[in-house]
């Protein structure tokens, strides 16, 4: 999937409660800082996809991939951006800007040896 798919997914995860409550895509829309007629374009994309559901505009809900998807997403951010913070003394928000750029093109094999780094056993 490209970047702009998994960063939708992620601000759904976080705004969803990780995926306990519905979400709208207004509130996509706020988070991102993108026009609504941009979330609803990614909202069909994903739904075609099948990780998301949505009802004519109404709520978005994640289906069992895409909440694991998103899950997935958020876990490597979560990993490179403690890994920045706690290995090379980065400030929180450098972290979390790099993080968000460097978790959709990180191998499985770098991300594993992150989370080892840092004692991460999930």
């Amino acid at each position: 999937m490209k970047e702009s798919g998994e960063m939708y997914l992620e601000t759904i995860y976080h705004l969803s409660d990780k995926g306990r409550l519905p979400v709208k895509s207004i509130d996509v829309s706020r988070k991102l800082g993108i026009s609504r007629p941009s979330v609803n374009h990614a909202v069909n994309v994903l739904k075609s996809l099948g990780y998301i559901e949505q009802e004519n505009y109404g709520d978005i809900i994640f289906t069992p991939a895409g909440m694991e998807y998103a899950g997935q997403v958020v876990y490597k951010h979560n990993v490179i951006t403690e890994f920045l913070i706690r290995s090379l003394g980065l400030d929180a928000d450098t972290a979390e800007t790099d993080a968000c750029r460097i978790e959709h093109i990180i191998s499985d094999e770098t991300l594993q040896k992150m989370a080892e780094y840092i004692g991460r056993r999930d």
